[in-house]
């Protein structure tokens, strides 16, 4: 209740401002001040007043209506304990109080009339909080009265002339104060049951979750990568122990170059070492070398027979990083080098093994093993940043490389090959950078043209996909309705055969045309209304005044629509004979009676409704589907691997339609596609016939699974050197 309160009380402060301008401009029009004048003066006073401190009478006014809609919930909530009995008396009350509650009746019954729909559904669902079948009209902490008595306590406190107290009472009308039907609605939302809540603004686009997810796993894992170089940094002067990524294993693979020259005997230059095993005990260790300076002294090393150079790079610039530091003394490099060596020989071993890439790209990325690691001794973020630029071209080649080029013209193949070339010679970041920005242009202009080649099939499955979903949601917005509200035979039978493709018609169209359901589904409310019964003669000429529009809304719709034969006419005639019994209908009520039996009515049809929020509410959800989050995870771009009879195949996903609906496929040379709905691809999911391959980039990849997998050596498990007397 308190929460209700605070949201009644607050979308009441926010209407307030423009209330305060429609009620000064009511005081200061002199056209409705009659002839007296002193009633003349004292609303020019009190406009002149309103109008100079307008933000005064809105605080006394929100403060007044709080403190109103708080009294009036705590006179609703039971009791914590039960009170003994009070002793039985009589009490006179005063005649002033009555007359003041008379008028307050009639000042509130227009509002009541105008609001009695959103009162009523109100009034069942506080009692379905409160344990009770409904709460009474007159008992309703949120009823118009309530809030038009606040707004007069707050005039009386903020007008010092007593004599102008009363101004606040004609003004107490529809048009000038705020509309209560946003608050009415917004705590019947909030009183809805949390699983209808939950999906009615629940989020649409599940891939947008996937992505969110991915990168919270790569923000963790670059932490982590931070604190491990962070300790590194620390032990290049403290002499600490860190863990160290361990040797890697020796994995089978067709393609593996054989030690450098060089890289299993002779030490570089400079690089001195350590003491080994059987040294004097007074022998000291030399001071670490920069990793970067031992790349230049090894500058001249040459690669073994087991590696075919491509043309474009000479044959002495290919080093295989992952024997690198197997060639070097112990201790030669410093803890920060040697981690970052480590981390990068994972990186490109994964790659230089992994047969899905083509030779040709694999024998490109060969050349890029030391212009990478020197672009990530300078700049260390290259483990933390996906956006690197050297990160970024290492995930392009190896992803974009899957597809085996279709020639040495090949555009995409061309441009990584001016890549690697322009990266050989210099390895800056702004060489990085320009590589990167060919190779992005390039292959978005082979995405493009793909997408032209296939822009018929995906013309066709985007407007069959739009079609069933307009489809399913006009569905939807009329079953809503008949299974809530009682609904005369002819009309719904209309709503479920005519105006479901009506509703269809305005939600695919909603793109080109704004409004369009909302228009359509405004005419069905209407329609709704219309037929039935009006209890009041406010009522009937509000049904007389809407019926003229309403009419010529229904019929260009169902001429949008096509329906042009004698049914339309025969519903149009059978509705107006409807509207004429309920416009003569006799009224013999007092209007008092009429409210009240529009109120229990609408209690009726909000009864039914809620009943069936109760209902689908508390139906058992179905139990969570991986597939749906594996389904969820696709993007365009991605490589699946399928597994049927014939064997694996491994594709593209070249295309998903907007709703998610339908996803498209491309072969790995591009020589064919195909399409999948998502429900047979979630079944591929489920028999585990689907593979994703490489969600991420290379680097990331890699990375995680260093970290993930606790790939970092416990300093406990690392052998000490020793430096005893041999």
């Amino acid at each position: 209740m308190d929460e209700l309160v605070a949201i009644a009380a607050g979308r009441a402060a926010d209407g307030l401002p423009d209330m305060v301008k429609r009620m000064t401009a009511a005081l200061l029009d002199m056209t409705s001040a009659g002839n007296d004048p002193q009633l003349a003066g004292r609303r020019i006073r009190s406009g002149n007043l309103l109008q100079e401190n307008p933000y005064a009478f809105v605080h006394l006014a929100s403060t007044a209506i709080e403190r109103a809609l708080r009294k009036e919930a705590a006179l609703l909530a039971p009791a914590r304990e039960a009170a003994a009995p009070a002793p039985l008396t009589l009490s006179l009350v005063p005649m002033e109080e009555m007359d003041s509650q008379l008028a307050f009746a009639a000042i509130s019954r227009p509002f009541d009339i105008q609001q009695f729909e959103p009162l009523a559904s109100l009034g069942v669902r506080l009692g379905l909080l409160l344990g009770r079948e409904l709460v009474r009209a007159s008992h309703n902490p949120f009823r118009p009265e309530v809030f038009l008595r606040a707004l007069q306590e707050a005039w009386c406190e903020f007008e010092p002339d007593e004599a102008a107290h009363g101004l606040i009472v004609p003004l107490l009308r529809a048009g000038i104060v705020f509309d209560l039907k946003p608050i009415l609605e917004a705590l019947g939302d909030r009183l809805k049951p949390a699983r209808m809540r939950e999906e009615r603004f629940a989020k649409t686009d599940d891939s947008a979750a996937a992505r969110a997810a991915r990168a919270r796993r790569d923000a963790a894992v670059a932490q982590q990568l931070r604190q491990l170089f962070g300790a590194a940094e620390a032990a290049a002067g403290a002499g600490l122990d860190i863990p160290l990524i361990p040797d890697l294993p020796q994995r089978s693979g067709s393609w593996r170059p054989s030690a450098a020259a060089g890289f299993g005997a002779a030490v570089p230059p400079g690089a001195a070492p350590v003491a080994a095993a059987g040294a004097g005990a007074g022998t000291a260790a030399p001071l670490p070398t920069p990793l970067a300076e031992v790349l230049e002294q090894l500058a001249g090393a040459a690669p073994g027979p087991g590696f075919q150079a491509p043309p474009a790079a000479a044959a002495h610039e290919v080093f295989y990083l992952p024997r690198l530091k197997q060639s070097l003394p112990r201790g030669s490099l410093s803890r920060g080098d040697e981690t970052t060596l480590d981390l990068l020989s994972r990186i490109f071993e994964t790659v230089l093994l992994d047969e899905s890439i083509p030779q040709e790209t694999r024998e490109l990325i060969a050349f890029l093993q030391v212009p990478v690691l020197k672009a990530a001794l300078k700049d260390r973020s290259f483990f933390f940043e996906d956006a690197h630029p050297a990160r970024r071209m290492l995930d392009l080649l190896s992803n974009a490389g899957w597809e085996r080029p279709a020639g040495p013209d090949d555009p995409v193949y061309r441009a990584m090959q001016r890549g690697v070339d322009k990266l050989r010679r210099e390895a800056r970041p702004e060489a990085f950078a320009a590589a990167v920005a060919d190779l992005e242009a390039s292959i978005a202009e082979r995405a493009r043209q793909d997408e032209a080649a296939m822009a018929g099939p995906i013309a066709q499955a985007t407007r069959q996909e739009k079609q069933a979903a307009s489809q399913r949601s006009a569905q939807r917005a009329v079953s809503l309705r008949l299974a809530g509200e009682q609904v005369v035979a002819l009309v719904g039978t209309f709503l479920e055969q005519r105006w479901t493709p009506v509703l269809a018609l305005a939600y695919s169209i909603e793109d080109a045309k704004p409004g369009a359901v909302d228009n359509a589904t405004r005419a069905m409310d209407d329609l709704i209304w219309s037929v039935k019964p009006k209890v009041s003669q406010e009522q009937r000429k509000a049904l007389i005044k809407r019926l003229p529009g309403l009419l010529t809304t229904l019929n260009k719709w169902l001429d949008a629509t096509g329906w042009q034969d004698a049914e339309r006419l025969q519903f149009f005639a059978a509705l107006a004979d409807c509207h004429a019994t309920i416009v003569r209908a006799p009224i013999e009520l007092s209007p008092e009676r009429q409210l009240e039996l529009a109120v229990e009515a609408a209690q009726q049809d909000a009864l039914r409704r809620i009943a069936q929020e109760q209902a689908d509410a508390a139906a058992p959800d179905s139990p969570p589907d991986p597939a749906g989050a594996d389904l969820a995870s696709l993007e365009r771009g991605m490589r699946v691997e399928f597994k049927g009879a014939l064997g694996v195949r491994k594709v593209r996903l070249a295309w998903v339609s907007p709703l998610r609906t339908l996803f498209i496929f491309s072969s790995a040379n591009r020589q064919e596609a195909f399409s999948l709905p998502a429900e047979r691809l979630a079944k591929a999911f489920r028999t585990g016939s689907i593979r994703v391959l490489a969600a991420e980039g290379v680097v990331g990849r890699v990375l995680g699974e260093a970290v993930g997998q606790g790939a970092m050596n416990d300093p406990a498990r690392e052998p000490a050197a020793t430096t005893g007397a041999g």
